[in-house]
């Protein structure tokens, strides 16, 4: 099949990557451009530009998909189908109309859940036992499309975003392979159960000690490994990247520590204990409790989130 693809983050490598492994023929790559990223802010390729590159495909950075240039070059390509997976730019409808069988995205929900940017780390936030892969037809709206194919998959109790993202990745790749093999009917959405996932923020990933040990760990899992849950010590941003819930480990104002050993630091919450396992100073390195100790001294009683 002739499959434009367009995509950006490590999630669509996966699925070009298994396009390609399943001989289709994909004539041009779409990915944003290159974007500053990491302390120098130096401008980096995305995965699937790597990957492109790699595969010696044709590659394409636009600003935008509005301009007559681009729309031209794509009509020319006479693709069967786009396969759209985490592209970052919106489509408008004469691209959506270009290819004979339209445009196909690769949803991280079990849609009409979770429409929107981050389903990942809003299923966790959420609670959700599960989550999943929804192959979509692609309309003008957002995560709107009548459905193809979908796929459930159970989020773990130990879950993070990063986690929970590798396998979703492995199953959208899975599931639009075959979908291109016998694509199914479209069955429409019910927009009546749909949910919003919206992008995720620094600021509400700072730790809020009144929620519950649940709530807070659900947190630490959605924001790993961006952009990171956090709390401030002794006047200073400190990162929570592992933690457990517990009944109780004592009763004391929301932040407080109340144990600090090798076993972790033990903080009241509004309802239940967390207990932290892993953390990070600003400008430190990520480390087990245990070492982290070793160079700080938390005294039971002292406040958290201050």
């Amino acid at each position: 099949m002739n499959i434009l693809f367009a995509g950006t983050p490590p999630f669509a490598a996966v699925a070009l990557s298994a396009l390609l492994d399943a001989g289709h023929r994909v004539p041009l790559v779409l990915t944003q451009p290159d974007r500053p990223a990491g302390r120098g802010l130096k401008a980096q390729a995305s995965a699937v530009k790597q990957l492109a590159l790699e595969r010696g495909l044709v590659l394409a950075q636009p600003e935008s998909l509005k301009d007559d240039v681009t729309v031209t070059r794509l009509a020319g390509l006479d693709a069967d189908v786009m396969v759209v997976a985490a592209y970052g730019l919106l489509l408008p409808q004469r691209v959506l109309d270009l290819p004979r069988l339209g445009c196909l995205n690769i949803h991280a929900s079990l849609l009409p859940r979770w429409r929107g940017a981050a389903p990942i780390q809003r299923a966790i936030l959420a609670g959700d036992s599960e989550t999943g892969i929804t192959i979509m037809q692609m309309d003008a709206g957002l995560d709107t499309g009548a459905i193809r194919m979908v796929a459930a998959l159970p989020i773990a109790r130990e879950d993070t975003a990063q986690t929970l993202h590798d396998r979703l990745a492995s199953l959208g790749a899975r599931l639009i392979v075959e979908a291109l093999h016998d694509l199914p009917p479209a069955l429409a959405q019910d927009s009546k159960r749909a949910t919003y996932a919206a992008k995720i923020t620094k600021a509400e990933a700072r730790i809020e000690w009144t929620r519950s040990a649940a709530d807070i760990d659900r947190a630490v899992r959605a924001y790993n490994p961006v952009p990171g849950a956090y709390t401030s010590w002794q006047g200073q941003p400190l990162k929570i990247w592992r933690a457990e819930p517990l009944e109780s480990c004592g009763n004391a104002v929301p932040g407080t520590v109340l144990q600090a050993g090798a076993d972790g630091l033990c903080v009241a919450t509004g309802e239940g204990s967390l207990r932290l396992l892993e953390v990070q100073r600003a400008g430190g390195r990520r480390m087990d409790v245990r070492t982290f100790l070793a160079g700080a001294t938390f005294v039971a009683g002292e406040p958290l989130g201050d």
